[in-house]
């Protein structure tokens, strides 16, 4: 399983406009993809930083649907959160993936 991250840090006057853009539309649009099986929306607590920390985790089977949804989806998605929120919010992205070891 491949987990593809995205960290946003957001204004706090944005909060409530941003929860709704990400559940009713993002998240979504995202997942209407069909290269992830499922999304989470965390909230991050720890370390607290300036702006309010959201962590976007969608799961993927593989690494060529992360891929692939990197190549012909992303751009547009990206640029359409961009101009919602402008410089209201920044965000990073990284890939996770899920080991096999056991313990």
């Amino acid at each position: 399983m491949i987990i593809y991250n995205v960290t946003s840090i957001i204004e706090e006057n944005i909060q409530q406009e941003y929860l709704e853009y990400m559940y009713n539309i993002h998240i979504p649009e995202v997942l209407s993809t069909g290269k992830f099986s499922d999304a989470k929306l965390f909230l991050l607590t720890e370390p607290q930083n300036e702006g309010i920390t959201y962590c976007a985790q969608y799961f993927a089977k593989s690494k060529e649907d992360l891929v692939y949804y990197r190549e012909h989806y992303s751009p547009k998605l990206q640029a359409d959160i961009k101009q919602k929120f402008g410089n209201s919010l920044l965000s990073f992205r990284s890939v996770l993936e899920l080991t096999q070891a056991t313990i």
